[in-house]
C-alpha cells in the first residue's frame, strides 16, 4: 500500500493531528518522504470528490472536513446527544440487544418495573429505535437495537453479543425486583 494511502488510513483513525515525524516513523520513511507522501495525499484529497482535506498543523498533520461539508455537519453534530448511560438505562438495553424484537411490556415484565424512561432515554441516543408493531391487540411497538448501538459497543452484529449465562440473567431479575420493592428514600438519586 502507498505511504500516502497509509496515512490516510492512520489519520483517519487517530482523528487528531499527528506528527510528520512520527508518521514518519511508523511507515517506516524519512521526513522528506512523508512530507512528499503528504503532498500526494492533498492533492489527492483535493482533486478528488472528497469530503475530506489536509490539514497541516505546523508540524501536524490532521484530516479536516471541506467548508462544503460545514453547513450538513453542524445540523448533525447540533443534535442534543447525551453519553452517559446510567445503570437502569443500560439494564434496558441489554434486555432489548438480547430479546429484541421486544415491547415495552415484555421489557417491565423482566424488571419488574416500569421502562418508560429508559426506553424513551435508549430511543433519544439512538441506541434503540422502533422496529415494527406485534400482532396482537393495541399492536404494542416492537423495540430493537439500532446501527449506532453497535458501533458504540463495538460488535459488527447482535449474533456477536457476549453469551449471557441463565444465572446472569436471574441476577438481574431479582436486582430488579429488589430495585422495585424498595421504598423512594432508599433510592439513590443524582442530582
Amino acid at each position: 500500500m502507498k505511504a500516502e494511502a497509509l496515512m490516510e488510513g492512520i489519520l483517519f483513525a487517530m482523528g487528531g493531528s499527528v506528527e510528520i515525524k512520527a508518521l514518519a516513523q511508523v511507515l517506516e520513511i524519512s521526513e522528506k518522504e512523508a512530507r512528499e507522501a503528504a503532498g500526494r495525499l492533498e492533492k489527492r484529497l483535493a482533486e478528488d470528490d472528497s469530503g475530506l482535506k489536509l490539514v497541516y498543523l505546523e508540524d501536524r498533520l490532521q484530516l479536516g472536513t471541506k467548508p462544503d461539508c460545514y453547513e450538513p455537519l453542524i445540523r448533525l453534530a447540533a443534535r442534543p446527544r447525551k453519553p452517559v448511560l446510567t445503570n437502569v438505562v443500560l439494564e434496558t438495553l441489554a434486555i432489548i440487544a438480547y430479546r429484541q424484537p421486544i415491547t415495552k411490556l415484555e421489557i417491565e415484565k423482566i424488571r419488574g418495573v416500569s421502562s418508560d424512561h429508559a426506553v424513551n432515554r435508549l430511543i433519544e441516543y439512538e441506541l434503540v429505535t422502533e422496529v415494527g408493531r406485534l400482532e396482537a391487540p393495541g399492536r404494542p411497538i416492537l423495540f430493537g437495537t439500532t446501527e449506532e448501538f453497535l458501533r458504540r459497543f463495538g460488535v459488527s452484529s447482535t449474533d456477536a453479543l457476549p453469551e449471557l449465562s441463565a444465572e446472569k440473567l436471574a441476577e438481574l431479575q431479582e436486582e430488579a425486583e429488589r430495585e422495585s420493592a424498595a421504598s423512594p428514600e432508599d433510592v439513590p438519586v443524582s442530582v
